[in-house]
């Protein structure tokens, strides 16, 4: 569960990068597709600071948060990113599927976490879908995602 909520910061912060108002649908598609694939660290810090572009009023349904809040979500990326002598980390996302149709987009994605914890490892997929909004400055931002682990990550259990 908490490694869904990780793999979905990195959207979260990277695709508000400067998207241009009323961008092409090739455009965003590359805004889009170029936010999937930044670094975890970064967004991940900046997604707890405040300042990755998911909507305020975002919703995201993971198996333990049917309904969960953007402060929500923040409050168990601080959990988990607390936890002494854990380490996480997310390859390149496998990018499934990129729809645009005006102001909104779908994103269908599956993440390949590994997580470490002294000598244990353990690798695990997640499954994803995002629904992005542009918003009136023109950056996109996560209004509503889903996700859940389609194997179970033995080190965050």
């Amino acid at each position: 569960m908490i490694s869904l909520l990780l793999a979905m910061s990195i959207v979260f912060t990277a695709v508000g990068a400067a998207t241009p108002a009323r961008a092409d649908v090739d455009s965003d598609t590359a805004a889009i597709t170029i936010g999937c694939c930044v670094g975890r660290r970064r967004s991940t810090l900046a997604m707890l600071q405040g300042s990755a572009t998911c909507s305020p009023d975002l919703i995201s349904t993971v198996p333990e948060a049917l309904d969960g809040s953007r402060d929500a979500l923040r409050g168990r990326l601080s959990a988990v990113l607390a936890k002494p002598d854990l380490q996480l980390h997310y390859d390149s996302p496998d990018l499934r599927e990129i729809i645009v149709s005006g102001d909104i987009a779908i994103v269908r994605l599956f993440w390949t976490l590994t997580a470490q914890k002294g000598v244990k490892s353990s690798v695990s997929t997640e499954a994803g879908m995002d629904i992005f909004k542009r918003q009136p400055d023109g950056k996109w931002s996560i209004a509503r995602f889903i996700s859940f682990s389609a194997t179970p990550n033995k080190v965050l259990q």
